[in-house]
């Protein structure tokens, strides 16, 4: 199974490691060398993340690579990694999907 990011995952990605860059190179390093690890494991085993608990019935799950959490979905032969958002964040119910891709929106509540 291949791990794909959305346009806005993969922005949201590389925005955090750039903001933990800014204060500590070395621990953006770090992240990224975690996030790598946890992500090529969903390659061989999708379902390891948990489902969001905010969403039960919903067909997304997460992985947390502290402090983000990455959300996913399982379609077909890959992981589509939808969002990445610091845990200080609070996820909204996805609304549907816009070609194929997840909509997710988010709140900065905390």
């Amino acid at each position: 199974m291949k791990i794909r990011f959305t346009p806005s995952a993969r922005s949201q990605f590389l925005s955090a490691l750039s903001y933990i860059r800014r204060d500590k190179p070395s621990a953006a390093t770090g992240f990224r060398d975690r996030a790598e690890k946890v992500l090529r494991r969903l390659e061989d085993f999708p379902e390891s993340g948990r489902v969001i608990p905010e969403f039960p019935d919903l067909p997304y799950r997460e992985v947390i690579i502290s402090p983000y959490r990455f959300f996913y979905k399982i379609k077909r032969d890959a992981v589509w990694i939808i969002a990445v958002w610091h845990g200080a964040q609070l996820p909204k119910e996805p609304r549907g999907s816009h070609k194929g891709r997840p909509i997710v929106s988010l709140s900065t509540k905390k």
